[in-house]
Parts: C-alpha cells; sequence; structure tokens
C-alpha cells in the first residue's frame, strides 16, 4: 500500500506575520514606555541571510565606522535600493500598523497637521517632496568592546515618529552585554534608563525622537534617545527598519 505523502504548509509571509502581532499590546507599551518588544517574526534561517548580506557590499550604499564620528566602537551599512526585498516587506508591512499609533501620539500632542497617510509610499513620497531620497534601512555590527552612543536617527525635516531594529543572533549565545538603552529626558528630574530585551528574531519597536507624556496641563513631549550597552563576547547583528529616508 503506497505510503501517503505529507504536505508541508508554507511559512506565513512577512505580511501575515506582521499582521498577526499584538499591536494593541505594542501600542500600550510605546506609550507607556516608549518601547514595545514583539514575538519573533524572523526564522534563525532568515536572520542568519540577513547578517550575511553584510558582507556584500553591492547591497549597500554607505558604510559608517562608528569611531571616525565618535558614535562608539563597530560599523553600520545603510542598504541601498532596491531594499532586499524581506527588508522592503518588513519596512511596508509594519508601516501601517505604526502609523495608527503616530497619528494617536500627533493628535494628543496637537499636532493634527502632521497626520501620517496609511501606507508607506505615500509617506516616502513626502519625504521624497523635501529631498529625502536615500533608503535608510540598515545593518549593524559590532565586536567584542563595541557599543553604540545615545542618539536619534533623524536625517532631514521629515521624520516617522516609531523606528524598529530585529535582532538577528540570540543574546547570551552568540553575544554578551550588547543590551538595547533607551534613555528618556524628565522634567526637572534626572534621565530615565531603560533596557529592551529581546531574542532571536523579534523587534524592539522604538520611539525615534519622543513620546507623548500626559501631565497636569495635557500631553507634553517626553525626549528619548538610544543606544547600545558595550558587547562583552563575541559578534551582534541588527537589521534597523527606519520609516523616513535620507537626505
Amino acid at each position: 500500500m503506497p505510503q501517503a505523502t505529507r504536505q508541508i504548509s508554507p511559512a506565513p509571509s512577512i505580511a501575515q506575520r506582521i499582521r498577526t502581532l499584538d499591536w494593541g499590546v505594542a501600542a500600550e507599551s510605546l506609550s507607556e514606555r516608549g518601547y514595545a518588544v514583539t514575538a519573533p517574526v524572523l526564522s534563525p534561517e532568515e536572520c542568519g541571510s540577513l547578517a550575511a548580506l553584510y558582507s556584500d557590499a553591492d547591497r549597500f550604499r554607505s558604510h559608517i565606522i562608528m569611531e571616525r564620528y565618535r558614535f562608539g566602537i563597530g560599523d553600520y551599512k545603510y542598504f541601498a535600493n532596491p531594499l532586499p526585498e524581506i527588508v522592503a516587506q518588513l519596512r511596508s508591512s509594519a508601516y501601517p500598523h505604526l502609523a495608527e499609533i503616530a497619528n494617536r501620539w500627533a493628535v494628543a500632542l496637537g499636532e493634527k497637521a502632521a497626520r501620517f497617510p496609511s501606507e508607506h509610499a505615500a509617506f516616502l513620497k513626502t519625504c521624497h517632496q523635501a529631498g529625502q531620497t536615500k533608503p535608510t534601512p540598515l545593518m549593524l555590527h559590532y565586536e567584542a568592546g563595541g557599543y553604540n552612543c545615545l542618539h536619534q536617527d533623524l536625517y532631514g525635516d521629515v521624520s516617522f515618529p516609531l523606528q524598529m531594529v530585529f535582532l538577528l543572533g540570540q543574546h547570551g549565545v552568540d553575544w554578551e552585554g550588547g543590551e538595547f538603552i533607551l534613555v528618556e529626558q524628565q522634567p526637572r528630574a534626572q534621565s530615565k534608563p531603560q533596557v529592551g530585551l529581546a531574542g532571536q528574531g523579534q523587534a524592539i519597536i522604538f520611539a525615534t525622537r519622543y513620546r507623548p507624556v500626559k501631565g497636569t496641563r495635557g500631553y507634553y513631549r517626553a525626549n528619548l534617545r538610544h543606544g547600545i550597552s558595550r558587547v562583552h563576547r563575541g559578534t551582534r547583528y541588527t537589521l534597523g527598519i527606519i520609516f523616513h529616508d535620507a537626505k
């Protein structure tokens, strides 16, 4: 009697994986803390394939050595157009969910004129009209001793208030140290540091510049900067998804 063949279902698309994330929980965490950690989105194989791109110079438009600019110790590369398909899918699929959150933040802060369109292609048109035409998704690489100083990823007059970073390896296995750090300025108080922990294939979503915080006179902007603590051992690769383009 012939053996039945086993049907293997194809893996969900990037768009399906992004769509099934708990965006309500993410929105709540972003509003309360300025960052959120998603469930795993990328498989270990996809993470490995992305990390392997780092050695292919043809895929990138720019290579930044952090020490040259006193940004830290390590390096990163901005992808050239056309973006790798998986990177383009992550960017376009996540944007509509984040635009909803960004629009709620804009209303809370009285920025009703700064409403964000529901599709990423429409938002990119705004960037390009402002002279920001260079893609900003990037790969970041650190070896032992590497770190990234606190900063904000702003590349022109147009910016999107949220961004994402995907861990392409496993903290505690592929590297030690190298935690994601988010520091929030508090009015008339010391700055507040937070550590965002995630596993391989998960994303940390975080505020690019500020988050709305409710005070006694309505909402105000709490300024945020992010960085990476020193890597003690191993090699750390991450994929950064920034939604505005650069000049």
